[in-house]
């Protein structure tokens, strides 16, 4: 997001200039990525974290630099809008506290001051004002709503230094009253809303869910179909805004607008993101409530935009804010052992450095009873990211800064403990490199769709997920490889190799299971690549698409070797997503621990792949639990080897894998190697056969062999391979 430089500066003396002030801010957690603008309205272009919507703003940036720079940090009263006759907003009315007031903060035409006179009403989440009531009948999806009315306003263009700053951070200005709701939120973090109270019927807010059958035409100018999972905001009659989202088209600011309320109000980050994703919403409001708003904060929001309107368009306040709570949010404290801090950092800091550190940053520290020195930490309401120990740890460490810190290894005792995987990991990706594959990383969240189309496991379901597309832990690593493919493809890599070593999520009742697979992809381009360019151009598209097929089944070949063994099996039954004829599984020893081929065309068609892909499934728990295959030396034989081929028919349904079983199990000493030469379908062979021209090599250790000794295993050969069911050729 964008930040005004300027603007952090209202807040805060600073002597540094602004790219010193760019690098210190990057260094303690808010990354500034580069400085736009002219020199007199720098602007920062920065990346802040999801997990900081305290800092998505420009006071609350200050007040990271204030802690940074040991100098003090002003309040939203003194830098923030230019005072008004009569009409002063106090500093506990504008600077947000971690005790919220239950009372109101009343708002008069002698000024905008902080009361505890106003009613507060016995009923939990109600509270009325004269003629106008508030009340939250959801309290879990809104915890605080606090309310302001503007009588007799004037709606005209913002001032030029408002609509200024805001253009300077890429927003639009509309009018005075928009505008200073825009303004307060890019100010202090806070999102308000204005309505034209003229516009609410029955004189009264109501915060609640909404009923079946509803619609709510938002500011977009969009009707909206509600469901009754939607928090909305109501009047005595209808919805008029999606809570934390988007206020209504029909009682919207215009410029016939004469009396404002101003609402601002505390929504629970799931409640938000949910409605903002089920109607495809994405607000400057809906990404600060989504990730936490600061609770404290609802009365000086509210106060703030009474004053820029009245700055700007005149009007008089009707009595003081509405400010009902329905439920309070009070983070519990931590408790800090400064021993602690000491064994983490790897550096010996005094308790006096680290209360100071942390009360710079807003946190209230107390001692507490203990062995060593240690202090219960309240946590300010801005800051719902920092929950244990460690938190506020990391606080300290990051102001204090970590260039600061000696390099040093953390303390252990007893033994240090390899992962039994790693060896073999390491073979296989030494390997999948060699042969020409590139490592590449996916997402591990996948959309449901994916999940249905590669696998049939259980899944593992997120709670609040990024996206539609990013619903579930991911069950396969396919889906990953198959967009990754298809984003080399579509940016004119046409010779890809990918390989992915991860992790695969499976659903088992309340817990959740890890397996380790390995996934490969190839383009059909990248395995032509291999092929003598005589070959290919002598070759039909299919001819040479099984020839591709044959080299990927010899990288799975080449990586299962590495592995101890004593059969490799081939299987055609495979997965849907596979093509038909082309994709096999692979059994070692009796047990499944692969599976590849090329993709089916029509799932192809589906990801929009410019060309035919191959992927492969490698179950490498299965490969882990075997142990690596050792390399034996042994001499090479003294005398010669002596070969034999044979050529026989056999049922299309006959795999080799079977035809080099029944030869191995003959048992034969002086065996060793037996394989296929030549593959011929059609012409003179029959229907449903093919033809295999095969090849034995014998070759002993310790004698020349004998011809009667190789016409007898020769003849034990033709015997096994006629028992299979195939007929021997002339």
């Amino acid at each position: 997001m964008k930040l005004s430089a300027q603007w952090i500066r209202d807040f805060v003396d600073l002597t540094v200039d602004d790219r010193r002030l760019a690098e210190d801010l990057t260094s303690i957690g808010l990354a500034v990525e580069g400085i736009s603008g002219d020199r007199a309205n720098p602007v920062f272009e920065m990346e802040i974290g999801t997990n900081r919507p305290d800092a998505m703003n420009h006071y609350g940036v200050a007040r990271e630099a204030s802690a940074f720079y040991r100098t003090p940090l002003r309040t939203l009263d003194a830098a923030g809008a230019h005072p008004v006759p009569g009409r002063d907003v106090s500093q506990a009315a504008l600077e947000p506290s971690s005790t919220p007031n239950r009372g109101a903060v009343a708002i008069s035409k002698a000024g905008i001051e902080s009361s505890g006179s106003a009613k507060t009403m016995p009923v939990r989440g109600w509270q009325s004002n004269r003629d106008f009531e508030i009340a939250i009948e959801d309290a879990e999806g809104c915890a605080r709503y606090t309310a302001q009315i503007v009588r007799g306003v004037t709606i005209q263009p913002a001032p030029e230094k408002i609509a200024g700053r805001l253009g300077l951070v890429d927003q639009r200005a509309i009018n005075n009253v928009a505008d200073a709701s825009n303004y307060t939120l890019w100010e202090m973090g806070h999102p308000t809303h204005a309505f034209d109270l003229d516009l609410i019927t029955g004189g009264r807010i109501i915060v609640r869910r909404a009923h079946r059958g509803e619609t709510l035409r938002t500011l977009d100018g969009v009707d909206r179909k509600l469901s009754s999972e939607d928090l909305i905001i109501a009047d005595g009659e209808k919805p008029v805004a999606l809570a934390g989202v988007m206020g209504g088209f029909d009682t919207m600011i215009t410029e016939h607008t004469k009396n404002v309320l101003i609402e601002s109000a505390w929504f629970d980050p799931a409640a938000v993101r949910k409605g903002a994703k089920r109607h495809g919403l994405h607000t400057d409001a809906s990404h600060r409530f989504e990730r936490g708003a600061d609770y404290g904060a609802t009365p000086a929001a509210c106060s703030l935009v009474a004053r820029r309107i009245l700055e700007s368009g005149g009007g008089e306040l009707e009595g003081g804010q509405i400010d009902a709570v329905a439920r309070e949010l009070a983070q519990s404290p931590v408790v800090l052992r400064i021993s602690e801090v000491e064994r983490i950092l790897g550096s010996k800091l005094q308790a006096s450095d680290v209360l100071a550190l942390l009360e710079r940053l807003g946190f209230q520290l107390a001692p507490e009873p203990g062995s060593g020195p240690q202090f219960s930490v309240h946590i300010p309401t801005w800051r719902l990211d920092v929950e244990r120990e460690i938190d506020v740890i990391e606080e300290v460490a990051r102001l204090y800064g970590y260039d600061k810190f000696p390099n040093t290894l953390p303390a252990f005792s007893g033994a240090v403990g390899e992962d039994p995987r790693a060896q073999k990991q390491a073979r296989l990706r030494n390997s999948l490199l060699a042969l020409g594959y590139n490592e590449a990383l996916s997402l591990t969240f996948v959309s449901h769709e994916d999940a249905e189309a590669f696998s049939s496991t259980p899944v593992v379901e997120l709670h609040n997920p990024l996206s539609a597309e990013a619903s579930l832990m991911r069950s396969s690593l396919v889906p990953g490889m198959l967009n990754m493919l298809a984003y080399n493809l579509n940016r004119g890599t046409e010779i890809g190799r990918l390989f992915e070593i991860g992790d695969i999520y499976e659903a088992s009742g309340l817990a959740t299971r890890e397996h380790r697979h390995i996934s490969l992809g190839a383009t059909i381009s990248a395995l032509r690549h291999d092929l003598p360019s005589g070959e290919v151009l002598d070759k039909s598209q299919d001819d040479w698409g099984q020839d591709a097929f044959r080299l990927f089944k010899g990288d799975l070949e080449t990586l299962l070797t590495h592995f101890a063994h004593t059969s490799l099996e081939l299987d055609s039954e495979t997965p849907d997503y596979y093509a038909r004829g082309r994709s096999a599984k692979i059994s070692m020893d009796g047990e499944v621990v692969a599976q590849f081929g090329a993709l089916d065309p029509g799932i192809g068609a589906g990801r929009k792949l410019r060309q035919e892909v191959l992927v492969a499934e490698i179950f490498a728990d299965r490969l882990y639990s075997r142990p690596l295959r050792e390399i034996v030396y042994q001499a090479l034989p003294k005398f010669p080897a002596v070969e034999r081929d044979f050529s026989f028919l056999f049922d299309g349904e006959t795999t080799f894998s079977r035809i080099a079983a029944s030869v191995h199990g003959l048992h034969l000493e002086n065996l060793r190697s037996f394989r296929p030469q030549e593959i011929f379908r059609g012409g003179t062979v029959p229907r449903g056969k093919y033809s295999i021209l095969v090849r034995a090599r014998f070759q002993s250790l310790d004698h020349t062999l004998r011809e009667e000794e190789v016409n007898d295993w020769a003849a034990k050969i033709v015997k096994a391979l006629t028992d299979l069911g195939g007929t021997q050729r002339a």
